[in-house]
């Protein structure tokens, strides 16, 4: 009997022992799940200080960004289309000849740009964007814009520089934030060469070679912007003289201009700026200069050397000042100083609309792109 207790005994503190042993495996485990879950969920969003010195909480995981004008939304066209989630306004017939199907299908959601648009707060929060980018030129008011839209949507929103001269930082900021870095760098790159080529070559050209310039707006010609301005920031770059004594309109732009102000100035070379609200047969300012008979005694009309800005699929010069100019520097140099700027400029629209664009062009649309702009 004493054997049978003592077997008895065994038996149960073994069970027990077992039951102990698995109830703190199980325990471990489930500490090791709430751990772990605790882990993954700090790495859903992360902390970063964005180009205006802001201190802003994103996800981990950028798959959707929403730009509150086209200048950022271009730029991620160049970077990531697949992550835009939606378009500031209507595809134009020039952007749907020269964009990619999906950039097409976009919802649009519209934005805070231009004189009379307004972000569809409700449409957008329907998206989701993880993101919201604000890109344009830093100074308080983008910084106060940027902190109501976030308060007010309760989504991140991320300012971002769109000057030239620091491209490459903007992509390998964006780059890190999407995740996109090694796209970023491609382009990133060919920004800083770009943008150092062209500001070294125009230091060589002398004061009296450098082309009285008039940068025509609007629908009859008759708006533009200064020396000084982001709108006009290319002829700063390239060396020209920017002919507008205007006050900076700052914002939208497009100071009013008389035509007795224009016979004064009696600009060398006119460049005509068709953006996408101008860019119909019916209110085409190239048509109006070229036509128009109080607009022919102009140097510039008189000696042909009024030119179209390339405008496919985005504008090559402003109308938004975006990640366009890189490539319009390129054509504006050799446009008003062939001697200086020896670009092929065939070869270069091939490449930047094959590396920025997504998109290889045929001879043919390169002649396109380029009808009334050489």
């Amino acid at each position: 009997m004493y054997k049978i207790a003592k077997r008895k005994n065994f038996i149960l503190s073994t069970v027990i022992i077992i039951c102990i042993i698995l109830t703190e495996a199980f325990t471990g485990c489930g500490n090791q799940k709430t751990l772990k879950s605790k882990e993954q969920e700090k790495q859903t969003t992360r902390t970063i200080v964005d180009m205006a010195g802001r201190k802003v909480t994103v996800p981990f995981q950028i798959k959707k960004v929403y730009s509150v004008s086209p200048i950022g939304t271009e730029f991620m066209y160049t970077l990531s289309p697949e992550k835009i989630a939606g378009l500031n306004n209507k595809i134009s017939e020039a952007e749907s000849k020269y964009c990619i199907d999906s950039y097409k299908k976009l919802p649009v959601l519209s934005g805070n740009f231009g004189q009379n648009n307004k972000m569809n707060r409700e449409e957008i929060l329907k998206i989701k964007p993880d993101v919201i980018l604000n890109m344009n030129t830093i100074d308080s008011s983008l910084i106060e814009n940027s902190d109501k839209i976030q308060n007010d949507m309760g989504i991140p929103v991320v300012c971002v520089t769109n000057d030239l001269d620091k491209m490459d930082k903007v992509y390998e900021f964006i780059g890190n934030l999407t995740g996109d870095t090694s796209k970023a760098k491609e382009l990133g790159d060919y920004c800083k060469k770009t943008y150092t080529e062209i500001t070294e070559i125009a230091k060589k050209i002398p004061e009296d070679k450098r082309v009285k310039v008039y940068y025509a707006e609007g629908e009859e010609g008759l708006q533009t912007d200064p020396k000084g301005s982001q709108h006009a920031q290319l002829l700063d770059l390239i060396g020209a003289i920017n002919v507008a004594q205007v006050p900076i309109k700052f914002g939208f732009g497009r100071s009013e201009v008389s035509m007795e102000q224009l016979l004064k100035w009696n600009p060398e070379t006119i460049l005509v700026c068709i953006d996408q609200g101008f860019a119909t047969s019916a209110n085409n300012p190239y048509k109006v200069i070229m036509s128009d008979p109080n607009w022919s005694s102009l140097r510039a009309v008189k000696d042909k050397k009024v030119y179209v800005i390339p405008y496919e699929p985005f504008n090559w010069f402003d109308r938004p000042p975006s990640i366009m100019r890189i490539l319009g520097a390129k054509w504006l140099g050799n446009l008003l100083y062939p001697d200086y700027f020896k670009y092929d400029m065939k070869a270069e629209v091939k490449e930047f609309y094959d590396k920025f664009l997504h998109i290889k062009i045929t001879d043919q649309q390169y002649e396109e792109i380029m009808a009334n702009a050489k």
